[in-house]
């Protein structure tokens, strides 16, 4: 059985900066597309930041120069490093696995075959 358990997310004023963790369990993540999307209230989860197997990696216009995606594979863990938060950056952030490689969509969370509970990041301005 797979399992997605995020952590990271706080309240931090903007400027500041997160990272927020993916722990994997009853799945390799570094076999797959996993990806990292968003949830603001009243709004479509969309997509931030996705990386395949060769961690060929996408991102959202929104957060180019600001986010990192990684994955280490002996921790079986996927990060979301965000710097230079923004107040429109708040939302619900989710980990997301897929069970293809390759070509990982971003625009399409319905893709993806598992998720976590996501956990809440909240910027001030």
């Amino acid at each position: 059985q797979v399992h997605l358990v995020e952590s990271g997310g706080g309240s931090v004023q903007a400027g500041g900066s997160l990272r927020l963790s993916c722990a994997a369990s009853g799945y390799t993540a570094s076999n797959y597309c996993m990806g990292w999307f968003r949830q603001a209230p009243g709004k479509e989860r969309e997509g931030v930041a996705t990386i395949n197997s060769v961690r060929i990696t996408t991102y959202a216009d929104s957060v180019k120069g600001r986010f990192t995606i990684s994955r280490d594979n002996a921790k079986n863990t996927l990060y979301l490093q965000m710097n230079s938060l923004k107040p429109e950056d708040t939302a619900m952030y989710y980990c997301a696995a897929g069970v293809w490689d390759g070509y990982c969509y971003l625009s399409n969370p319905y893709k993806y075959n598992y998720w976590g509970q996501g956990t809440q990041v909240t910027v001030s301005s």
